[in-house]
């Protein structure tokens, strides 16, 4: 009868610990540099690397944003992509809700989340004249041709 007892209390444990683990999702780290200009829409554009699993992706960020948008600025942004769980993921449309200014230079920052539950958190310098405080879509394309080891 002890073993018994020992034995659902070792299933239960076990049940319990897989309930309880992390899903397999992995966070990538990036870089991306990104010009932007606009009036009310605003445009922009934009490189960067995404470092993932002892690897580097190259990708292009093509963006519209609509609401408070007026002047023109170079953002170099750093920050993380989180909830990652395949590579496949990180690529895709984004929304954006954010808020930044630049006079010559300042920071900014967003963030970033997807149908596929991947979100990227994003800050850095700014250089140009801009004010922002808008929504925003954003197409990340990989380059998975290109990558290259960490």
């Amino acid at each position: 009868m002890r073993k018994h007892r020992i034995w659902i209390g070792s299933l239960a444990l076990a049940a319990t610990l897989g309930v309880a683990l992390p899903a397999h999702a992995t966070t990538g780290t990036i870089r991306v540099m990104v010009a932007k200009a606009g009036f009310i829409v605003g445009a922009g554009g934009g490189q960067g690397v995404l470092t993932f699993r002892h690897r580097n992706y190259p990708f292009t960020v093509q963006g519209l944003s609509i609401g408070l948008t007026a002047g023109a600025s170079i953002n170099k942004l750093v920050g993380r992509a989180d909830y990652i769980n395949d590579l496949s993921d990180f690529a895709g449309t984004y929304s954006v809700v954010g808020a930044g200014g630049a006079l010559v230079g300042g920071v900014g920052g967003v963030q970033l989340g997807n149908a596929k539950g991947v979100t990227i958190t994003l800050q850095g310098p700014k250089g140009g004249l801009e004010v922002s405080a808008n929504i925003t879509k954003v197409v990340i394309t990989l380059d998975q041709s290109r990558s290259t080891p960490d």
